[in-house]
């Protein structure tokens, strides 16, 4: 070994062991060990944690971050390829439910669980689908203050699905008609606007480049934060207000050119996290060519292996939630 390599590879671990008492505040499992083996090539400063890969097959694998946009942060992604019999099973409780619950709920082999969609008391704002049967659909409309009046708005908010041959997607979808209605794609948002009278409720034909969305499975959220391999955070479009541009805990899944697909989610309160625009950046730069925004904040949740990875930014601990996205063997 050659001294100008022996000085980069202590010059990155001590990068990482910095990096990893910064943000020792925030950890509740082991220091990751280093694996130079990659499912997918992402930034250095993420590393693959082994210690939560136990009995993980090919095609899985599990990635950490403690400082990301010269911060101190605690970031987890799971990385699978959805064709090696890895499955993304959305699912929705009939009551809230923390997502660890759903997670022991759920049978067969399982490696993970994150938080879905946007949710209420017993009711999901955002679509879950899962293996063609629709639990729930992306809210078809809401009330927003135009010119001092309550006004309805019918967005078409964003969705990540997987087809029958494992091809994963993010679109902007709604359903047109009565009821779920049928479930559209487009190629663009609605450009609604607050502070502009509302678009016309979608149909088969508006926005332009309607289609009908033919996915097997599929969770909502708001907003899409990559399409087509640009940032193009569409919030504004999908009249979605989730303190944007302030740091927090965030959950997000996107997908790589080759199919690949990436659950992220990054620790929160207090300061701590990150913003919209830096939780599509993150994404870009980990090789997501398209990616949708999850719900946030409290309802930010990580389980793998049974363990919860991220420290909940509620007082009170893990959230209960609607939706749920659980990663498991098919």
């Amino acid at each position: 070994m050659t001294p100008k390599a022996l000085h980069q590879i202590l010059s990155f671990d001590i990068g990482i062991t910095a990096g990893l008492k910064k943000a020792e505040g925030f950890l509740e499992v082991p220091v990751a060990k280093l694996d130079s083996t990659r499912l997918i090539k992402l930034p250095s400063y993420w590393l693959k944690d082994v210690d939560l890969m136990t009995n993980f097959p090919d095609g899985i694998e599990i990635y950490r971050t403690t400082s990301y946009y010269k911060k101190s942060m605690n970031a987890y992604c799971v990385v699978f390829d959805p064709k090696a019999n890895i499955e993304m099973k959305p699912v929705m409780s009939s009551i809230n439910k923390k997502p660890s619950e759903l997670y022991a709920k759920e049978k067969g082999v399982k490696y993970g669980c994150i938080n879905g969609g946007y949710f209420g008391t017993q009711v999901s704002y955002s679509l879950v689908l899962c293996n063609g049967i629709m639990d729930a659909i992306n809210i078809k409309s809401l009330s927003r203050r135009y010119n001092n009046v309550s006004t309805t708005y019918y967005p078409t908010r964003g969705a990540f699905g997987v087809t029958t041959t494992d091809v994963p997607e993010v679109t902007w979808v709604y359903h047109v008609g009565s009821g779920n209605g049928t479930l559209f794609s487009y190629l663009q948002p609605s450009l609604n606007n607050v502070r502009k009278p509302p678009q016309s409720m979608p149909t088969a034909k508006f926005p332009a480049n309607a289609s009908i969305w033919n996915i097997n499975s599929a969770i909502g959220g708001s907003p899409v934060l990559i399409k087509n391999n640009k940032i193009s955070i569409t919030d504004t479009e999908e009249l979605i207000e989730i303190d944007n541009m302030y740091s927090r805990a965030r959950s997000a899944i996107g997908h790589t050119a080759d199919g690949k697909i990436i659950v992220l989610a990054v620790e929160g309160s207090g300061g701590i996290g990150v913003s919209l625009p830096q939780m599509a950046q993150l994404m870009k730069d980990m090789g997501c060519t398209a990616a949708l925004n999850l719900d946030g904040g409290g309802s930010t949740a990580f389980i793998i292996n049974g363990k919860q990875i991220v420290k909940p930014s509620d007082p009170s601990g893990e959230r209960a939630v609607i939706s749920a996205i659980i990663i498991k063997g098919k």
